[in-house]
């Protein structure tokens, strides 16, 4: 468990995995919360490809939607090697030259209409935080913590099943 500084709280941040009907598809990777979210994407997509692999699902071609705290070129070839198709919003990072900002916008432009129906995603999570043990870490144990994860994220997968 780790210390923010900036936001002043102690806690750690998962990055998840799951696809647009809302089922978490890749194990959850877990940081304390002073890392950066691009540490955690390596990890995360590593087991997205080992699930795939054990699953026997053909992921070429597909999606992957991240918000703009994923935007850089190091990401992009690693989804692009891996025969994905990045759809990143860009992160202007203080670019001041208009040019090199309607550059990005406009290769934002052609995949702009996928990255709408995100919010999909953010209804899975949502579903995450409807479970009270989550919102809030109350265990001090790490294993104890993971394993109520696991539990709700298997819940979340399941519920498609009782429709």
């Amino acid at each position: 468990m780790g210390y923010s500084g900036h936001k002043h709280q102690k806690g750690e941040k998962t990055l998840t995995i799951c696809d647009n009907k809302g089922n978490i598809l890749a194990p959850l990777v877990v940081y304390p919360v002073n890392h950066h979210d691009n540490i955690l994407f390596d990890e995360s997509f590593c087991n997205l490809l080992e699930m795939a692999d054990e699953l026997c699902l053909d992921l070429c071609g597909s999606y992957l939607t991240l918000d703009s705290g994923f935007d850089c070129q190091s990401n992009k070839y690693q989804i692009e090697f891996s025969g994905l198709i990045p759809v990143i919003k860009p992160n202007m990072r203080g670019l001041k030259n208009q040019d090199k900002i309607n550059l990005k916008l406009d290769e934002f432009a052609l995949v702009q209409e996928v990255y709408l129906e995100r919010y999909k995603i953010e209804r899975c999570f949502a579903w995450e935080d409807t479970y009270r043990k989550l919102v809030i870490r109350y265990e001090k144990l790490q294993s104890t913590f993971m394993g109520f994860k696991y539990l709700a994220y298997s819940m979340i997968n399941f519920r498609s099943f009782f429709k």
